[in-house]
């Protein structure tokens, strides 16, 4: 233990230097600051500008002999010849003491108490695992919620997206699989959130036990786009320092709509076209490239099984920033207003949600009730208009008949937490189907 504090005290001296490399403020418009003078500028390094505020900033564009930068807050006061220190690449270091704790995008303590810095720095933005040598998606998990034990069920190393509008109840699933699901540690990026909603979710909705195994890395609306941005680059290179340890880690995004926007704030500074209904075309490889780095880990790590939830308008599963989601993930879900609205929570559509572990997540008995439970569902799905109408006569459709005699079950069945496992779970699924009776699939 005591060689432990003393690598991190190394680490915190190292991150000093003698030396301080500087620049000018050669301009100053469209939001950016043209720094001029200085050597070895590359994109995405991190910058200060000297005396006053002191705010930082990143470099987004490059031209002969200057770099424009990107403030992380308003450039109020700011004159030219300002002085502007250049730091180079900014990485981040986590370090097993950060369990339990809440930081910001830059790795700084956000719950009052001083952190250290772990031993050896780490990239924001790595490369995934070769392909050709991760491993094959892992066996089951418990999540705790009867509906993602058994009809959308969750595997090691899978990632699926969580779609909804606002106010739909989101945040609380995620902190119930942040409690429920069965992992070692569990790494949290709130992008965006609002700044009074922190510690409402870390103390209440997330809960003591949630926040004893879990890392919450956040950025508050108010922040600019490149901390928005770089709180989902930070949590998940916590999440690969975990996964390297040979860990189980569960990555819970919220939301990469909100990484998306700030993306193309930055990206629009920096002069790229917007081109994707109002998102410049690098948004997708964004999207992708961090979805990417989830997942199975190769031989000797552990997993990333990720969460990434997504704000969409309207229940439009076709706005940019869905659309490039769902097309590399395991799974979606999509919960939906209506279903908030007449009282069960998680607002969960079954019918439009899929997990991509099926078939191979459950056994083929298994299976067989998972089909059942859809072809049920499906069923008053198409007939609800005539039931709630009066226009449907008993005896019409025997599978109808027996969607109508499970419905109010099986609902309820998708809100209900699962203490006692999955077979627990599947035995249960059994007995409100066996209520189908003939007809019943």
């Amino acid at each position: 233990m005591a060689f432990l504090g003393l690598d991190m005290l190394r680490a915190e001296i190292g991150g000093c230097t003698a030396a301080r490399r500087l620049a000018r403020v050669g301009g100053v418009g469209g939001g950016v600051l043209i720094v001029k003078g200085g050597t070895g500028w590359k994109i995405g390094d991190r910058v200060r500008l000297v005396g006053g505020a002191g705010i930082g900033g990143e470099v987004v564009a490059l031209a002969e002999g200057e770099a424009t930068v990107l403030t992380d807050g308003p450039a109020d006061g700011v004159a030219l010849g300002h002085g502007v220190e250049h730091f180079g690449a900014a990485g981040i270091a986590p370090d097993e003491s950060w369990i339990g704790r809440v930081v910001d995008p830059f790795g700084q303590p956000l719950d009052g108490l001083p952190i250290l810095r772990g031993a050896h720095d780490r990239p924001l933005r790595s490369a995934p695992p070769a392909a050709a040598v991760r491993r094959r998606l892992g066996a089951r998990l418990e999540t705790g919620l009867a509906a993602f034990n058994t009809l959308l069920p969750l595997v090691r190393g899978q990632r699926i997206g969580l779609f909804a509008g606002s106010g739909v109840g989101k945040s609380s699933l995620l902190a119930k699989f942040a409690r429920g699901v069965d992992a070692d540690v569990i790494v949290i990026a709130l992008i965006g959130e609002r700044g009074r909603e922190l510690r409402e979710f870390v103390e209440v909705v997330l809960g003591p036990e949630g926040l004893a195994r879990s890392v919450i890395v956040a950025a508050t609306s108010d922040q600019s786009p490149l901390v928005r941005r770089r709180c989902a680059w930070t949590a998940m290179a916590v999440a690969e320092h975990f996964r390297d340890t040979g860990r189980q880690v569960l990555f819970l995004a919220d939301s990469i709509t909100r990484f998306a926007e700030a993306h193309r704030e930055v990206a629009l500074a920096a002069g790229e076209p917007a081109s994707l209904r109002g998102f410049p075309p690098s948004t997708s490889h964004l999207i992708m490239s961090l979805a990417e780095r989830a997942g199975p880990g190769g031989e000797g790590a552990g997993d990333i099984t990720a969460v990434f939830s997504v704000l969409v308008a309207g229940s439009d599963m076709d706005e940019p920033v869905a659309d490039i989601l769902r097309g590399v993930l395991d799974g979606h879900v999509v919960m939906e207003r209506e279903i908030a609205e007449r009282g069960r929570y998680p607002a969960i559509n079954l019918l439009r949600s899929v997990s991509r572990s099926l078939p191979h997540a459950a056994s083929e008995s298994e299976n067989a009730l998972i089909g059942r439970a859809r072809r049920l569902l499906g069923a008053y799905d198409r007939a609800e208009m005539m039931i709630q109408a009066g226009l449907y006569a008993a005896g019409s459709d025997p599978l109808v008949d027996a969607a109508i005699r499970v419905f109010q079950p099986l609902d309820a069945f998708l809100s209900e937490d699962a203490p006692d496992g999955t077979p627990a779970s599947f035995e249960r699924l059994r007995m409100i189907l066996d209520r189908a009776g003939p007809g019943g699939g």
